[in-house]
């Protein structure tokens, strides 16, 4: 079992309350072989939502305290971040999870890449909470 960016399955729960469908991917999903999972409406972002980007870094300085997450108004909402990614590990975990493809660029399941907090699309090297606590963990982060 594997766990996929729920936006990539299809879901409605990007930022502006759309998708980004790829349809290897929802094939997973439909074929009970992949969990669909959008870590910020588990930390209780709404659909649809604010932009959102790290502010002073990546995802690991995030879990370390050294970085935030800001949306586009400059609320911090680096809790609600936080607790999406504890609760996309708790869920790896339940169901012996070893691999996950996650949404590029975004501040949660960005792989390698993230934008600069300066919400001016600039993409800067790092990963987002999300994937940084799931590799901490052990896990396998592929993005799409």
């Amino acid at each position: 079992m594997i766990l996929v960016s729920a936006c990539l399955a299809g879901v409605n729960c990007a930022w502006d309350g759309k998708n980004k469908l790829n349809k290897e991917i929802k094939k997973l999903v439909d074929d009970k072989l992949a969990i669909p999972v959008c870590p910020e409406v588990l930390g209780g972002r709404s659909i649809p939502r604010t932009k959102t980007e790290i502010k002073g870094g990546s995802g690991k300085d995030v879990l370390n305290g050294r970085a935030k997450v800001l949306d586009e108004n400059g609320l911090d909402v680096t809790e609600e971040f936080l607790k999406g990614a504890r609760a996309a590990l708790e869920l790896a975990k339940k169901y012996s999870v070893t691999k996950v493809i996650l949404k590029s660029k975004s501040p949660s399941c960005g792989v390698d890449y993230i934008y600069d907090g300066s919400f001016n699309r600039k993409l800067v090297k790092g990963n987002g909470v999300t994937t940084a606590l799931l590799i901490k963990e052990g896990v396998q982060c592929l993005s799409t």
